[in-house]
């Protein structure tokens, strides 16, 4: 059968330094129509690259020096075309769709919503302004924008990021597409926004035999939504198969390396992570042997001998870039196994409380004209109640704009609460000036989401690291600083020799090692780690984890850690505190969390997680969760959650829950599951 598109053997380069590096190393691939395949591996692997390479969207210094690409029912390779043609355009956007990471760089700002779709319609499928406009609505309407008449000519800004993703989707999609590439789509995306975005477009897929590539590096968004696997890693494919073979009998050792650093919902609270050690090769010093040598566990010494392998067929429909035989790899990987694994670090969670906050409100002012006349209130935490223990870790999740962040800063005392109480060791600091909580500024600290852009790019990393010694004059000569600038590095898995490099010269890893070691700096008690890993690849992720966990049995600190990856949370918490819309709706043990969710949308959230596991995935029921977080500008009366919940009662509507003990410490903040005294006395 021929196939929808088959790429083969291409390969992609940039000049840099007027050298030739080879980005993209001889890529072949191919996928049907109504299929839905998945390409993952690693940050620099070359998936975007290779996708761009397909439509030819590779600009200079870059450029595609060999290969081909067919397209079912198009005469000639489409690399033969000039990128500009008149036939490649009508190419892109028409037979070939694509949805970018992020859609406010695809979507223009000056231009409606409608206008652009519109605009693609006529373009692609010649139609009139008024057909065009009519698709354009149909496409909004498929994509489930609510009111779509009237948010026709709304402006890219005025939506969220899970609605302008749905646009750039109807976009996509307007000219009736073959195939569609989603290119890490729903990465800076919500866990539910993203299982609604990706079942959309699974739906579409099938109803309108359209195939689609789903580039990632979540692997369980593949185990979820896709039927065959490419993995890749420093420009070529290592290994190709079904979804089932890929996760249940991997053939090359990078696949099992992914797999093992991936920490998982049903994995025990023990469990070590094991990343992969190294980083991925410089393409500009890429060897000539196989790629993965440095790293791998399964190397011998034949595989420097000989030329990078080609892909070759392991067992039937399954292909390998590996020396190894299947058997051979499987032989060595139950030795690995047997191997001592590293134990899980033993910490002492103390029974002393070192922060509590209670009935913590934070707003924010709405202003308006020139004036500056206040309009009304962002209500952006409300009624915040929780403690945290010396020693231990508190996970707190939550879709975005739910109050995360705002509720640490409360905390760290960047924002004064409006109302309520901070108490840090027992003192109430949530009140205090500026001059009275200088002696506890040191005492909290953070780990920020990118640890680029928190670093000063001006300073170098020991720079970086005494900064906060120097402003808390903690040491008193600069040799002594020197020694716990060292220290800190070597803590945090760094090189002091590296202390004079800025932080360019680091890779993402280093950077947020960087960022740890200077929030150690200060000796804190507490550190606020605000979703630290989420910008970092999986591999990466499992080293940042590991190093936490190690820092806190070593010297006892408290992390409060907010993500939005629950199986990363439930690895690394104690306790967990689920939010929705500025409140708390659900506190409890991690593993009582996750055996027994009480509240509504911690079902949805937890049903929404994909996880890496094809099977559990076709196990697990769908919990809906339609909709998208209200407005804190215009909050809902009654509890938040009840527009989007199944379960939703007139009282729902009217009463706002409180937090309810139902038994071990677990709290819900739901009518369902009120205690039998309260009811009892609601009755009375």
């Amino acid at each position: 059968m021929e196939h929808l598109l088959e790429v083969k053997d291409i390969h992609t380069c940039f000049m840099m330094d007027g050298k030739k590096v080879k980005a993209v190393d001889g890529v072949s691939m191919y996928i049907d129509r109504g299929e839905i395949v998945g390409l993952v591996g690693e940050s620099g692997s070359g998936k975007s690259v290779t996708m761009l390479s397909i439509l030819q969207l590779i600009s200079a210094p870059g450029f595609i020096e060999s290969g081909s690409v067919f397209l079912q029912k198009e005469e000639k390779n489409l690399l033969e075309y000039s990128s500009d043609s008149e036939k490649m355009r009508s190419i892109r956007g028409g037979r070939i769709g694509m949805i970018f990471q992020e859609p406010m760089t695809s979507l223009n700002p000056v231009l409606t919503i409608g206008y652009q779709i519109q605009e693609n319609i006529m373009q692609h499928l010649g139609l009139g302004k008024k057909e065009a406009h009519d698709r354009a609505i149909e496409m909004l309407k498929m994509v489930k924008i609510p009111d779509p008449e009237q948010r026709f000519d709304y402006y890219p800004q005025q939506f969220s990021g899970g609605m302008r993703q749905r646009i750039m989707i109807a976009m996509a999609m307007s000219a009736n597409p073959d195939l569609l590439i989603a290119d890490e789509a729903t990465t800076a995306l919500d866990v539910t926004t993203q299982a609604q975005l990706l079942e959309m477009i699974r739906t579409i897929a099938k109803e309108t035999n359209t195939a689609v590539i789903l580039v990632t590096h979540n692997l369980g968004i593949v185990a979820r939504f896709a039927e065959r696997i490419y993995v890749m890693y420093s420009g070529s494919v290592m290994e190709t198969s079904v979804t089932h073979d890929i996760f249940k009998n991997s053939h090359h050792p990078y696949t099992l390396s992914l797999l093992r650093a991936i920490p998982r919902l049903d994995d025990p609270k023990d469990r070590i992570l094991v990343p992969i050690e190294g980083l991925p090769p410089n393409p500009a010093t890429r060897p000539d042997y196989c790629p993965f040598y440095d790293r791998c566990e399964f190397r011998n010494e034949n595989c420097r001998k000989v030329k990078k392998p080609e892909l070759q067929e392991s067992s039937s429909g399954h292909f390998s870039a590996c020396l190894l035989s299947s058997d051979e790899i499987s032989e060595k990987y139950r030795e690995i196994l047997a191997r001592p694994q590293k134990e899980s670090p033993e910490k002492h969670i103390g029974t002393e409380n070192i922060l509590e906050v209670e009935n913590v409100r934070k707003y924010f002012p709405i202003l308006k004209g020139i004036m500056k006349k206040k309009v009304g209130d962002v209500k952006a935490i409300e009624e915040i109640t929780f403690n945290l223990r010396k020693g231990e870790t508190l996970g707190i999740v939550g879709e975005s704009g739910c109050g995360k962040t705002t509720m640490a800063r409360c905390v760290m005392r960047v924002y004064k609460p409006d109302e309520g109480a901070v108490r840090f060791a027992g003192v109430d600091i949530a009140g205090f000036s500026d001059r009275e909580m200088a002696p506890y500024r040191r005492k909290i600290a953070m780990i920020f989401q990118d640890p680029f852009s928190s670093l000063d790019p001006r300073q170098t990393a020991g720079s970086i690291v005494e900064e906060s010694l120097l402003i808390n004059k903690s040491l008193k000569s600069r040799a002594e600083m020197e020694t716990r600038v060292d220290e800190l590095m070597t803590l945090v898995g760094l090189d002091p020799a590296l202390k004079d490099r800025f932080p360019h010269e680091f890779s993402g890893g280093q950077r947020q090692r960087l960022g740890i070691a200077r929030a150690l700096s200060s000796d804190p008690d507490v550190i606020i780690c605000d979703e630290p890993i989420s910008a970092l690849d999986v591999s990466i992720q499992a080293q940042i984890i590991n190093l936490l966990e190690e820092l806190q049995a070593k010297l006892g600190i408290s992390y409060i850690f907010i993500a939005h990856d629950l199986a990363v949370v439930k690895h690394i918490s104690d306790r967990i505190l689920v939010m929705y819309l500025g409140r708390v709706v659900e506190i409890a043990d991690c593993d009582d969390l996750y055996r027994n969710p009480l509240h509504p949308y911690t079902q949805a959230l937890l049903a929404a997680v994909p996880e890496a596991d094809p099977d559990i995935e076709a196990g697990k029921a769908a919990v809906p969760l339609e909709g998208e977080v209200p407005s804190i500008i215009n909050r809902p009366p009654g509890c938040p959650f009840h527009d989007r919940c199944r379960f939703a009662t007139e009282r729902c509507r009217k009463e706002v829950p409180k937090l309810s003990e139902t038994g071990s410490g677990h709290q819900v903040a739901c009518f369902l599951h009120q205690t039998a005294s309260e009811n009892k006395k609601e009755i009375i």
